[in-house]
């Protein structure tokens, strides 16, 4: 089995295409490159900032480990780092162009989750160089989460959807449901990086043949996952609630805001605030699991930045 790992690509249009071949490309667009046997993949949020979701999208695909490109200290550069902070980012590298001092940047992310991770020059071979050796995540505990991020219609083959396998393993003819969805699925085949597989496993990228389901019924967000694996609803209970000391736009009691949860997002409403916890009266369901981090995010177009308003933990 082939060592895989895919980071977050941030603040660089041009870096992807220096690390990796270009492949599926939407409002984010993936780069993929294989060397002696280690599967990278590397996750631009190609859309942001006109767009903000997929930068939290490339963040999570990316299993919250970053490569982040500052050539210069700009408004987007300091929501990527507030951005990455909310969500727990504490894996990867900083890649600073010759304009950028590291002192600055060390003061700029010291008390934020990002102030451990190496800071290097913007040096394409060195950063291929340092992600190559990187050591692969352990092993989570418990059984298969699958969230998809891309899924299309393939002529003589049928739906097919792809995802970073979160954890536990996906094998060919396996009955799962598709999560929030109320709807079981079959596994037909599977492919990583465009080799036929029987299996795949935590940390692969994956393409799967579905049996039972069309494919402008997949949509991002959604997650495979055996039929008790996962919780559905569309109330949410948030406990430990954090908001973002830089968030200026509303997001209190009544307030009408979006939630996030691993790649889906849901227009809700803020039902109760009760000290650091929180009720979110959510538009439609949401699938999540005990534990999961949940962003609450400003997709009003208000124009306030950053557009994170804080984060808490699903029960």
């Amino acid at each position: 089995m082939a060592k895989s790992l895919t980071f977050a690509l941030l603040g660089s249009k041009t870096l992807g295409g220096e690390l990796g071949k270009k492949g599926t490309a939407s409002d984010i667009t993936l780069y993929n490159q294989s060397n002696e046997g280690r599967n990278m993949t590397y996750v631009e949020p190609t859309q942001f900032p006109e767009k903000f979701p997929p930068l939290l999208q490339a963040i999570e695909i990316g299993r919250r480990r970053v490569v982040l490109v500052i050539e210069t200290f700009t408004k987007d550069v300091g929501e990527m780092i507030v951005t990455a902070d909310m969500m727990g980012v504490n894996a990867g590298l900083i890649a600073l162009g010759p304009a950028v001092g590291k002192e600055d940047v060390q003061k700029t992310l010291k008390g934020t989750s990002l102030e451990s991770l190496e800071i290097i020059p913007l040096d394409p071979k060195v950063i291929r160089q340092r992600l190559e050796a990187w050591p692969e995540a352990p092993v989570e505990d418990g059984s298969l989460l699958l969230p998809i991020d891309h899924a299309f219609p393939v002529r003589g083959v049928g739906t097919v959807a792809l995802g970073l396998v979160g954890r536990g393993t996906v094998k060919a003819h396996d009955k799962l449901r598709l999560f929030p969805e109320d709807k079981m699925v079959e596994v037909r085949s599977l492919q990583v990086h465009d080799v036929d597989v029987s299996e795949a496993h935590q940390g692969e990228r994956v393409g799967l043949a579905l049996k039972g389901v069309e494919a402008d019924e997949v949509k991002r967000g959604h997650v495979l996952a055996p039929p008790d694996g996962m919780k559905t609803g569309d109330l949410l209970q948030v406990r430990g609630y954090t908001p973002c000391k830089f968030f200026k736009g509303k997001a209190g009691e009544g307030d009408k805001v979006h939630v996030a949860i691993g790649l889906d997002d849901v227009p809700a409403k803020i039902a109760q605030v009760d000290g650091s916890n929180l009720t979110l009266q959510l538009t439609r369901p949401m699938a999540w699991n005990p534990g999961d981090r949940v962003l609450v995010v400003d997709l009003s177009g208000s124009g306030f930045r950053p557009r994170v308003a804080g984060h808490g933990v699903a029960d």
